[in-house]
């Protein structure tokens, strides 16, 4: 009894590993720094959330309550992500958005809580971004892009 509870032990641990993240994090991307580089440039919180796939504290972010025309920018390279007209209120506490703007990002899953999530990376550097789920506006694309705000900076749009 013991070698099959070992076993399974094993083959649980064996099965979550995930070789998708490890390849897209492992791919070139156009904007490459080493860690220090991006540690003397990014906040320490941007830094964890960005570089270390971390996750900020719902309702913290006040890109949250941006309503006007604009677009959202990778906070650590400057890559246009997310357009306003995109963005809806998901009362999740987090930015979150039905679509991107096209080839802007990069996707990876991960297995951090157990199970198979599909990762958002910037496509540009690769910084996590958060992740995406499919119980977005069904009138739209049906998913939900749901983004840690402090990896995103707003730039309004220019008035004409």
């Amino acid at each position: 009894m013991k070698q099959i509870s070992l076993a399974l032990v094993l083959i649980f641990l064996v099965s979550c590993k995930s070789e998708a993240q490890k390849d897209e994090k492992s791919k070139e991307y156009k904007v490459q720094k080493s860690e220090s580089e991006w540690k003397a440039e990014l906040s320490d919180e941007e830094y964890r959330i960005l570089r270390k796939a971390g996750t900020e504290s719902p309702y913290s972010s006040p890109l949250n309550d941006v309503k006007e025309p604009g677009v959202f920018v990778c906070a650590a390279c400057g890559n246009e992500l997310y357009e306003t007209k995109h963005k809806f209120d998901s009362g999740t506490g987090w930015p979150s958005f039905d679509r991107a703007i096209e080839n802007s990002l990069a996707f990876s899953s991960d297995r951090k809580l157990g199970y198979e999530r599909s990762e958002l990376l910037c496509g540009d550097c690769g910084g996590h971004l958060g992740h995406i789920f499919d119980d977005g506006p069904k009138e739209t694309t049906g998913k939900r892009h749901c983004i840690n705000g402090v990896a995103l900076k707003f730039k309004p749009k220019e008035k004409s």
